[in-house]
């Protein structure tokens, strides 16, 4: 663990998690986002295929993801110059923890007809700044984590009333020392609170935790903020469902999807 004002440290062809990186479920463990913001960010970049559109992520949490060396690796799974699957594993040791997978398409052409773009997204949120600034996590807020102190937040609704709520972040720190952050990996970070945002149990007395995230993207996010409108769907007997509709300062940009396991504590 480092104090570095950075989420992960590289060290050779590994990452190690820094104290920012931490989750509320295991003081152990790291919060899904930090994971799912640091392959979001080598999707990014892998080479061909850059000029495509992320269209959609998606992040196999198979265990928690330890505060330990983390090894990642991304490959093509499916080529082409309109369509592009890549998939990655981050491992611990030999321990597979986070399997993930991005779809890359050819971007919509700007000459369609004005009526094909629709007019089912939701209404924009209030900017941030009619946000309150509040330190939030589910655990201890006061810790260093990846709740409590890499993310400023901006809560429209009251954080700790259990529910639906919204709320605007941004990552405070970079995923690695001198390298910027982009849209989308803040995107993938923050989509991961979605059931910690919609909270519909306490977190003393249950375990909600998401096995998986999903995100489908309408189009590329802008700028540092990305807004969460968050609800959580626990019908008895079946599985938990947190849905997050997906904002920037310009408008919805996506859905995001978690599957969630519950069970008291």
């Amino acid at each position: 663990m480092s104090s570095a004002e950075s989420i992960f440290l590289a060290e050779g062809e590994t990452f190690l998690p820094t104290e920012h990186a931490r989750g509320p479920w295991d003081p152990r463990a790291l919060h899904g986002g930090a994971p799912a913001a640091l392959m979001t960010a080598a999707f990014e970049r892998f080479q061909p295929g850059a000029e495509l559109v992320v269209a959609r992520l998606g992040f196999e949490l198979l265990r928690p993801v330890p505060m330990a060396p983390l090894r990642l690796s991304t490959q093509i799974v499916r080529a082409g110059r309109r369509v592009q699957e890549l998939s990655g594993e981050l491992r611990a040791g030999e321990d597979l923890i986070c399997r993930a997978n991005a779809l890359r398409v050819q971007p919509v052409p700007d000459d369609l007809p004005e009526s094909a773009d629709g007019s089912w997204a939701p209404e924009p949120m209030p900017s941030p700044e009619v946000g309150s600034a509040v330190r939030f996590a589910l655990d201890d807020p006061e810790r260093a984590s990846f709740a409590a102190s890499a993310m400023e937040m901006r809560w429209l609704d009251d954080p700790w009333t259990l529910g639906p709520g919204r709320v605007w972040m941004r990552l405070r720190h970079p995923l690695l020392p001198g390298e910027a952050l982009t849209p989308l990996a803040r995107l993938a970070a923050t989509a991961d609170f979605g059931n910690g945002v919609s909270a519909a149990l306490s977190f003393k007395d249950y375990l909600f935790i998401n096995a998986d995230l999903s995100i489908h993207l309408q189009r590329p996010p802008r700028g540092e903020w990305i807004g969460l409108d968050a609800r959580t769907l626990l019908p008895s007997g079946g599985s938990g469902l947190a849905e997050s509709v997906l904002h920037d300062v310009a408008g919805p940009v996506g859905r995001a999807f978690q599957t969630l396991v519950v069970q008291p504590r």
